[in-house]
């Protein structure tokens, strides 16, 4: 699933179809698709792992889900798209993905502040929730995208070994430094994420998701499936400490 700094490239990428008019638009989704025909782009924006097109009255969202995927003047050869849109300057490609309108303005529907790579961000805000859930896991926490909005597997297990804190740790049990630095590093990895994978390097520093021993102390990393949402969990059983 891409998550946040992925989308936000999507978002600089796709830039310059803003104040642009939709010249011809098709695709297999259900959704009316049509209702974009002649209308032009105000804003393209995103919050979280959602990518947004701002109409005048109405936005198109855009979730990439577990495998979508999008391309920009390059089609791929043997698949319909889910959504097309062609402008005056070249044409938006959509695949695999999840289609829905929103109605009216998109400050009514998205709180900025909750999106780990918005300007607006409140590590306040993000306390005040998490303080509100003392029995959630960790490892479910950052991924509850009401507080960590554009966080995603990768960047759970990243943060998760730079603050040393073992996944089944509950958000009540942790001292208030390490729910400090919990959520600082939520944004922070974030950002280091965006510019490496801009650099095609991202995998080159990833220290325990998809790998086998531990970078600190050299032992096997634990592999199991965690949490509520049961999703792939990496950590180190010696150096990530369980409060």
């Amino acid at each position: 699933m891409p998550e946040g700094p992925s989308i936000v490239i999507l978002r600089e990428e796709a830039a310059h179809f803003r104040r642009r008019t939709v010249r011809h638009v098709e695709g297999n989704s259900k959704l009316d698709l049509q209702r974009m025909q002649g209308r032009r782009v105000v804003s393209v924006r995103s919050w979280g792992k959602h990518f947004l097109l701002e109409f005048s009255s109405f936005s198109l969202r855009v979730h990439m889900l577990m495998f979508g995927t999008y391309r920009i003047d390059d089609p791929k050869p043997d698949k319909p798209p889910r959504l097309l849109l062609q402008f005056d300057n070249g044409t938006l490609y959509f695949y695999s993905s999840s289609l829905k309108y929103i109605e009216g303005p998109l400050d009514d529907t998205y709180d900025w502040r909750g999106d780990v790579m918005s300007p607006d961000w409140d590590p306040a805000l993000a306390r005040r929730k998490l303080k509100a859930q003392p029995d959630m896991l960790v490892c479910d926490a950052l991924l509850e995208q009401d507080v960590f909005a554009g966080v995603g597997n990768i960047i759970k297990n990243e943060v998760l070994f730079r603050i040393r804190v073992h996944p089944e740790t509950r958000i009540g049990d942790l001292p208030p430094r390490k729910l400090g630095q919990l959520i600082a590093q939520a944004r922070d990895y974030s950002f280091d994420f965006l510019e490496w994978k801009k650099q095609y390097v991202l995998r080159k520093h990833w220290l325990v998701h998809r790998k086998r021993d531990c970078p600190e102390c050299g032992r096997r990393l634990e592999l199991a499936h965690l949490g509520t949402r049961q999703r792939r969990t990496f950590w180190c059983g010696h150096c990530q400490l369980h409060y």
